[in-house]
């Protein structure tokens, strides 16, 4: 239903705006569809959320709590789409702002707010020229332990439980979403997927299909190659920031441990501005000593090196942040 929706809408939405572009990305939208029903999208400065029923127009539209109560996931705008396969009908049946969604009825043993009262379509693109609502600011919820967030995973990866978020309180659920790297374990889990997001493995056999999805590519150089202390070429992340080509290349370094990686920032037009920072995090985004470089002016590259366990994960993030960013959990 959300694929269905998405195709539908985007092509609608683009009659009356330049660019439409799903949230955080298309590779991303899978973990989400597995666990949550919706999509984002942004438009401009706007976001907008299309919530796909298949529900009646005289039946109540019920929106997932985590888009309304989970700080960055919420929308300015909720796009009630009706969805009958059927008769290959998709239909926008009205909108809600974000107040309007907050301050209707929260179905707390199903997790959702429950409008009946929607706003003619037609009215959305007058009140976002004239009047734009922003949506009010949602607390961030409190982070889990890697041990909890291990348990967690776990727990929820039984494909038989069908409705894994209920079977948790909403704010440890919450806590284990806003996670990317986290949510997308689960939904690999849930999947029965192998490790998608394992750097030897990645080395050994080729990039696996879901990291390639976000981006990641193995160097010509590195093709084929099996021996990890040999190799000087990276494994390469296309990234744009502020609208600028960059990238993220990692590789093993010699050292005496043989356990050394190093992590690189690049620019693809010139130099790496002042103010850009790299940064590295644990599993569950704890700092470390030396775990980041700030480029003070600019700079041919930005470069963290790091000695690491066998199976340590590692969080990687720049600032400012790329386009369709979503944490990535990558194991060593």
């Amino acid at each position: 239903l959300n694929r269905l929706a998405l195709t539908a809408v985007i092509p609608w939405l683009e009659e009356y705006v330049v660019e439409v572009v799903p949230w955080p990305g298309r590779a991303a939208l899978p973990s989400f569809w597995e666990l949550v029903n919706g999509t984002m999208v942004t438009i401009g400065s706007l976001r907008f959320l299309i919530v796909p029923t298949e529900a009646s127009d005289h039946d109540e539209w019920q929106i997932p709590r985590e888009w309304v109560d989970i700080a960055g996931w919420t929308a300015d705008y909720y796009l009630a789409v009706q969805v009958v396969p059927d008769e290959n009908l998709v239909r926008v049946r009205g909108y809600a702002p974000h107040q309007a969604v907050r301050l209707s009825v929260l179905d707390h043993d199903e997790r959702v707010y429950c409008l009946e009262a929607l706003r003619p379509i037609h009215m959305l693109w007058a009140e976002c020229e004239l009047c734009p609502q922003k949506a009010l600011l949602s607390p961030a919820p409190q982070p889990l332990s890697l041990t909890e967030a291990q348990s967690l995973i776990a727990r929820l990866a039984d494909p038989d439980l069908q409705f894994p978020r209920l079977a948790v309180p909403f704010e440890r659920w919450a806590a284990l979403l806003v996670h990317g790297g986290w949510r997308q374990q689960l939904y690999e889990r849930r999947q029965g997927l192998v490790p998608q997001w394992s750097v030897l493995r990645w080395i050994a056999d080729g990039i696996s299909d879901q990291a390639v999805c976000h981006g990641w590519r193995q160097s010509r150089e590195l093709a084929g190659a099996r021996n990890v202390q040999r190799m000087s070429e990276p494994l390469v992340r296309q990234l744009v920031i502020v609208g600028q080509p960059y990238e993220l290349r990692v590789f093993p370094v010699p050292s005496p441990s043989e356990r050394a990686w190093r992590f690189e920032l690049r620019s693809l037009v010139g130099h790496v501005p002042g103010g850009f920072k790299l940064r590295l995090l644990t599993e569950d985004l704890k700092s470390f000593e030396n775990n980041e470089d700030l480029a003070l002016t600019a700079a041919d590259q930005l470069y963290i090196e790091v000695v690491l366990e066998r199976g340590e994960g590692l969080v990687w993030e720049v600032e400012p942040q790329p386009d369709c960013y979503e944490r990535e959990i990558l194991f060593f």
